[in-house]
């Protein structure tokens, strides 16, 4: 076999092997530290969470993807450690989500319901947001969460 010939089968292994392993290694765990959150509605509900904490580049790129199932009670909150326009999508995220575009204030200043598992779709906050919440879709409109209300957690506090 000539030199030219091995280094050929050797690239189509190669990129054999990535194309196979980098979906797999994508889907390997990312770990999350988790805090209690609140949203207190305009009519005075106040609803309670345990979400998960995405504060660094790995976390927010990671996000909810992969996941086949939610606790009821359960999400995420991505902080993005300053106030910026941010746009989102559902690549690779199984689960139809609400998102909560929050100011750094703690209030929804939008809300994008049941967000299409799988879209590359861009979500965009539509104005400078410091966080993003993500529950299972129809929680907003179950619950009766709208634009304005407030949300309380650790996270949010610790910047205040």
């Amino acid at each position: 076999m000539s030199v030219i010939a091995a280094h050929k089968i050797r690239s189509a292994f190669a990129a054999l092997f990535f194309m196979l392993a980098l979906p797999v290694l994508a889907q390997q765990p990312v770990n999350f530290d988790r805090e209690p959150l609140v949203i207190q509605t305009a009519s005075g509900k106040q609803l309670k969470f345990m979400v998960e904490i995405a504060d660094t580049n790995a976390q927010r790129e990671r996000g909810l993807m992969y996941r086949k199932q939610m606790a009821g009670d359960a999400g995420m909150i991505f902080d993005f450690g300053v106030s910026r326009r941010v746009q989102m999508w559902m690549e690779n995220t199984v689960l139809p989500l609400d998102m909560l575009f929050i100011d750094s204030a703690g209030t929804i200043r939008n809300i994008k319901q049941n967000a299409v598992p799988y879209s590359r779709d861009i979500i965009d906050s539509m104005t400078e947001v410091s966080y993003v919440v993500e529950l299972n879709a129809g929680t907003s409109a179950k619950l009766g969460i709208k634009i304005g209300d407030r949300v309380m957690s650790a996270t949010i506090t610790k910047r205040k």
